[in-house]
């Protein structure tokens, strides 16, 4: 399984996130413009704590910067943090899934969900939901995600309906 791709920016690999990484992580969450207007409620107050980290399966992608500064500020071998998921076991869900914005398009969530399903298949998984953030249905179907459902609104938290999906973990691949 390709853990890492080569992109624009250099080499990007995954790794576990540590409790170190949450700072980062809730940055990277806030700062989506995928979450602008109407959504921007509902992160204006996330965080990505360390006990979320430590609780969870929370991967990075990490683009290697080594002795540079990266675009947030990040430096040395960690290299910046470009995206990042969450993989609940039970019930299995990808919880959280985020990209950088300037990092989009450029193969990060495509590496981040193949490492998801390595991860999944490795736990004894056979599928993995997804309630997804409206805007992000599309690139959930175009790298194998399959319409489900829709996860009705809970308000005062969200507001909207969104749709569900569900990734397949084939056993080998």
């Amino acid at each position: 399984m390709n853990r890492s791709i080569t992109g624009r920016s250099g080499p990007v690999s995954v790794r576990r996130a540590t409790a170190r990484d949450a700072k980062r992580l809730t940055r990277l969450v806030r700062g989506s413009s995928a979450y602008e207007g109407r959504y921007a409620a509902m992160v204006a107050g996330y965080r990505v704590g360390p006990d979320y980290i430590e609780t969870h399966r929370v991967f990075a992608a990490v683009a290697t910067t080594e002795g540079r500064e990266g675009h947030e500020g990040d430096r040395g071998r960690e290299g910046q943090v470009l995206g990042f998921y969450s993989l609940v076991l039970a019930p299995p869900e990808l919880d959280l899934m985020f990209v950088a914005d300037h990092a989009q398009g450029r193969g990060v969530g495509r590496l981040l969900v193949a490492h998801m399903e390595s991860e999944a298949r490795a736990a004894g998984l056979d599928r993995v939901r997804v309630v997804s953030h409206p805007p992000a249905e599309g690139f959930y179907r175009s790298v194998g995600a399959v319409h489900v459902g829709t996860a009705s609104a809970t308000p005062p938290a969200v507001v909207w309906d969104r749709p569900e999906l569900e990734f397949r973990i084939p056993t080998c691949k």
